[in-house]
């Protein structure tokens, strides 16, 4: 009978002190992630995604699978790499850098 006693919530009523401090550390752990991983991932996912919509005709580009080659045309989804005299067609999402035209750096 005793052990039951001992496993009683306390009867003085501050049983409700722990469940504010519980929400508030749950407040503070979901503000943490979001300033340090989900809103980091979605400002490089805008700027990944204007970075594609810049793409012209003549810019060096570098793919996700370390390939470097040239835009030689773009359609709507997908862009055709010059690599080295061969023409490769992609995913516009393929690209994981650009880096200037030839035009602009001369």
């Amino acid at each position: 009978m005793n052990f039951l006693l001992a496993m009683a919530p306390p009867a003085d009523g501050q049983g409700g002190g722990g469940m504010i401090s519980t929400l508030i550390m749950f407040g503070a752990i979901f503000a943490i992630f979001y300033f340090m991983i989900i809103r980091p991932q979605q400002k490089r996912q805008k700027e990944h995604q204007k970075m594609l919509e810049a793409l012209q005709k003549g810019d060096k580009v570098i793919m996700t699978g370390g390939i470097h080659g040239s835009i030689a045309g773009i359609e709507e989804k997908t862009i055709l790499v010059d690599i080295g005299g061969v023409k490769v067609k992609f995913e516009r999402s393929a690209i994981a850098s650009v880096s200037k035209s030839k035009e602009e750096t001369k």
